[in-house]
């Protein structure tokens, strides 16, 4: 029992943990302060298509996530998947990708706070801010995965509210309620070359900027492993995330193009560095309301720190889970009393760089273990009545979900690959190699092959220690 208590994380988060990650995880900068540049590139019209394109790709991966996480509900539940449902080099290499990528988004984030924060504090010096804030998400995750949740949810809270209210004065602004004494109407929807500006190039190269603005979605399958009522909890959750892809971020950045021109300079001006002239901040500002810099600049940095415990969270499980399964040192696996990986934790605080593409080679492994999976429960015998939770469209789902998520990969940076610009290759598609490297590693090492259909580990639980 002394074993068992040493190395197992705990199942203590509720439903509303989980619904308010699914709803919350990927608010952030992305949506803040990253929809303007998507507008101003596009245009309307290449800007909504981009992210209903890739709001369609999170969806079905995140049915397909369902259907294996309620039927093998673990934590770091990724590496488990590719690992069981593909080929053990495929789990490996996806884990440690899934483990640096959301180390140095924590890293990022860390910074980013400093930036944020100057906004007040300016004669503050950033690394003493960013080594507070480091701090304070160490010891929300170090105390437990409930007190990680229940930050979380009150940091989602905020960034939900506030969704919700610019959504609000936009539609009011928009017919002419608030902001001015005539309606704003949908005439800039046809200013210009609007509403699709530079053709099919440029609504591609907001699908990347979308792409990235999704990344965090996947985090219900990380938390699988600590909640009560997995079964019940992660459909729930999921389908939260049709609704907040739906409401929040398409429907924000249709008010955003309706109310500001694309051709305004602002839309690509917007950053943390200068949040005066974030699309949120231009419409408060145009009803007249008090302080909307300093309010946006508040919800950013409660939008950063909610990344930043995300990351350190899915990290840390991530981790726990390839030191469980053999991936990692067995050091990686241990955990206290409150079930807490101390070792992994610690470790992932003191990583370093590391770039973002690899989120969409994790949402490639879900969607191509999801394939195995059904495959094989079906090659199997089983019957589809037996799972908890059926993924949207099968197969069409996650096909093109892998179709779209190699269109973004390779979209990462279109622009080097187009002029062979091997600096900006490297920094761009550095985890591409990374990843070859380490699947190549240990399917030699190891002598891993795809793993038959028949022979695949179908049972619902199975013990990380052997």
């Amino acid at each position: 029992m002394a074993q068992i208590a040493s190395t197992q994380v705990k199942r203590v988060l509720k439903t509303r943990h989980l619904s308010m990650i699914a709803l919350g995880g990927s608010i952030g900068t992305g949506l803040f302060v990253a929809s303007g540049s998507a507008i101003a590139t596009a245009g309307p019209g290449g800007a909504i298509a981009a992210y209903v394109g890739i709001g369609l790709m999170v969806f079905f991966l995140m049915t397909s996530l369902g259907e294996m996480a309620t039927y093998v509900p673990v934590s770091g539940s990724f590496s488990e998947y590719a690992s069981r449902f593909v080929d053990p080099a495929f789990g490996f290499a996806l884990g440690w990708n899934y483990w640096l990528n959301w180390a140095i988004t924590l890293a990022v984030d860390v910074s980013t706070t400093a930036i944020v924060m100057h906004f007040w504090l300016p004669n503050l010096p950033g690394w003493l801010i960013s080594v507070g804030f480091l701090a304070l998400i160490f010891v929300i995750n170090v105390v437990s995965a409930k007190s990680f949740a229940e930050t979380e949810y009150w940091l989602s809270l905020v960034k939900v509210i506030t969704v919700i209210v610019f959504l609000g004065v936009g539609l009011l602004t928009i017919a002419g309620i608030m902001g001015g004494s005539h309606p704003v109407g949908l005439k800039n929807y046809t200013t210009g070359a609007a509403p699709f500006v530079g053709g099919l190039p440029a609504t591609l190269s907001v699908f990347v900027v979308a792409g990235f603005s999704f990344q965090g979605t996947e985090l219900i399958g990380i938390t699988a492993g600590e909640s009560e009522t997995p079964e019940t909890s992660i459909p729930k959750a999921i389908k939260q995330v049709f609704w907040r892809i739906l409401l929040f971020y398409i429907l924000s950045i249709a008010i955003i193009a309706a109310i500001i021109p694309y051709t305004s300079p602002n839309l690509l001006g917007a950053s943390v560095n200068n949040v005066a002239i974030s699309p949120f901040t231009l419409v408060f500002n145009r009803i007249g309301m008090a302080g909307a810099a300093s309010l946006m600049n508040a919800v950013i940095l409660t939008s950063v720190l909610s990344s930043a415990n995300s990351g350190m969270y899915a990290s840390t499980r991530m981790l726990w889970a390839m030191g469980s399964s053999g991936f990692a040192p067995r050091i990686f696996q241990k955990t206290n009393n409150r079930g807490v990986p101390i070792a992994a934790l610690l470790l992932t605080t003191l990583v370093g760089a590391m770039t973002f593409l690899t989120g969409f080679l994790a949402w490639l492994g879900i969607a191509v273990s999801h394939l195995r999976f059904r495959r094989a429960f079906i090659k199997q015998g089983h019957s589809l009545d037996e799972l908890k939770y059926h993924a949207k469209w099968f197969p069409i789902g996650p096909i093109l979900a892998i179709i779209m998520s190699l269109i973004v990969i390779i979209g990462q940076d279109i622009g080097s690959l187009a002029n062979f610009a091997w600096g900006r290759l490297l920094i761009s598609y550095m985890s591409i190699p990374l990843f070859i490297v380490l699947f190549v590693y240990y399917k030699i090492k190891n002598k891993t092959k795809l793993i038959p259909l028949d022979e695949i580990d179908l049972s619902p639980h199975r013990d990380h220690r052997s």
